[in-house]
């Protein structure tokens, strides 16, 4: 591989400034994303930051064949843009567990290439002969979170592409084992000063190990904070990597990428009354006896019709929507939409409930809900409308089960207990949609919404059940 000498370890201003002004579009885009109403803006800001980080990097460099790295460029770009394309919002929780995975391996590779051929990447000591000492400790830290990253966003893939199941699969000793081999790994990093390639291999061999060990005893309920933690993973790699390359744009990148995936963590597992310390050792809901309950599906219940939602909704004051991942299987939150907008004509007062961990993602129901146009004023939070569903005439459920099981405040077998749910058993009327009876949501426990005297079942597709309704209450 010819020497590539980065120009950048000069002091120029331009190029200062150019990332500079790449950091601040990606600090504006962070705050776009932040809301449903400017996360397009955002994304173009990131979008735009992205490319003046590429031009600048490509433009200072001495690279050693410009037209083979725009061609990889194209041929990587071409290949997001038709996935991105094609992709179906149902699929999108494995699409970005997928991409985290690619950020990782990018980052293992980088370092192999480094490791192996560091004067191609500046970081030879003043000898010429050896790597420098701080590049070996960020070079080891970077290829460590990479490995984990890839293998940890793998089983999220997996899980959530219905590969492997999504219940959590439980090593003896785990805790155990992973406290040990992360510390192998942090004693292999620091001795990386020797110049040993069986410990840089050490490193990437037990890095690999531990994502999946830290992610397959993670149980399906609480897989939008995995995708969210692993996101934060990935923005760490890049960042340790840029400290290796001496390249600022990947540090100020990483380390917002990083820091933000970190705190929406926190705040998720605030939201799930789940501890952020077992977010990070793994196996976070998913102790013994979380099998949760056994199906009960011989209780009395009681079944509904798409006339019976139409009259009684129509005849309410208000109605709290809370929408779930089978929403999004069957692609119905555009004929959601349009009841909600027949409701309102009624003179309903409609509201949109939306629970941090309700899909497969943070922020997954409202994505939905705002490529349905749903007023932007109309969507909650778990904690600014839990209160309003004791006074509220009508709770309609379609798709979602474990963010209502009440389960979550009784039993402390289950899966999902501790977590804050919606109490839409205080509702005067409770239609719950799903396909039958014999399903008990991601994290595999029965509710006992089904069963209360104020619940009709609504068994059918969500979109053939919303559509129906929407015809009774256009009739």
């Amino acid at each position: 591989m010819a020497d590539v000498m980065p120009i950048e370890h000069v002091v120029n201003p331009w190029v200062a400034f150019a990332y500079l002004a790449s950091g601040v579009l990606f600090i504006l885009a962070l705050r776009g994303l932040s809301s449903p109403a400017t996360s397009r803006r955002g994304n173009r800001f990131g979008m735009a930051g992205m490319l003046i980080a590429v031009i600048t990097t490509l433009v200072t460099h001495e690279i050693a064949s410009l037209p083979e790295i725009l061609v990889a460029i194209a041929i990587g770009g071409g290949i997001g843009f038709v996935i991105a394309r094609r992709i179906q919002m149902t699929a999108m929780p494995q699409l970005v567990a997928a991409f985290h995975s690619l950020v990782g391996l990018a980052a293992v590779l980088v370092g192999v290439a480094a490791y192996f051929n560091p004067g191609a990447f500046g970081i030879l000591d003043s000898s010429g002969l050896d790597i420098l000492k701080q590049s070996r400790i960020e070079m080891g830290l970077g290829v460590a979170i990479g490995a984990i990253t890839f293998s940890g966003s793998v089983i999220a893939f997996a899980k959530l592409n219905g590969n492997m199941s999504g219940a959590p699969i439980l090593l003896p000793a785990r805790h155990v084992i992973n406290l040990a081999v992360l510390a192998l790994i942090l004693v292999l990093v620091a001795v990386f000063g020797l110049d040993t390639p069986a410990l840089f291999w050490g490193i990437v061999i037990l890095s690999f190990a531990i994502g999946f060990l830290l992610i397959i005893p993670i149980g399906g309920a609480d897989m939008p904070v995995v995708v969210s933690m692993l996101n934060s993973y990935s923005g760490w790699a890049a960042a340790a990597m840029g400290f290796t390359l001496h390249n600022t744009a990947m540090i100020i990148t990483g380390a917002l990428v990083g820091s933000s995936g970190a705190i929406l963590s926190y705040i998720m597992c605030k939201a799930m009354n789940r501890s952020f310390i077992s977010v990070i050792a793994g196996g976070f809901g998913a102790e013994a006896g979380a099998g949760g309950a056994a199906a009960k599906t011989d209780r009395p219940w009681k079944r509904g019709s798409a006339e019976d939602a139409a009259f009684l909704m129509r005849e309410a004051e208000s109605v709290i929507i809370i929408p779930g991942y089978g929403m999004a299987v069957a692609q119905a939150q555009h004929v959601l939409r349009e009841m909600g907008d027949q409701l309102k004509k009624h003179g309903v007062n409609v509201k949109y409930a939306i629970h941090p961990v309700a899909g497969r993602m943070p922020g997954h129901m409202n994505v939905l809900l705002a490529e349905a146009n749903v007023p932007y004023d109309e969507v909650f939070e778990l904690e600014d409308i839990n209160g309003e569903f004791a006074q509220a005439d009508v709770a309609f459920i379609i798709g979602a089960n474990d963010v209502v099981n009440p389960a979550a405040k009784t039993d402390r077998s289950s899966p999902i207990y501790g977590m804050p749910v919606f109490d839409v058993d205080k509702a005067k009327t409770i239609f719950f949609i799903k396909r039958s009876m014999g399903g008990q949501g991601y994290a595999g426990v029965d509710n006992d919404v089904f069963y209360m005297d104020q619940t009709m079942m609504l068994l059918a597709d969500a979109k053939k059940m919303v559509e129906d309704i929407n015809k009774a209450l256009a009739d």
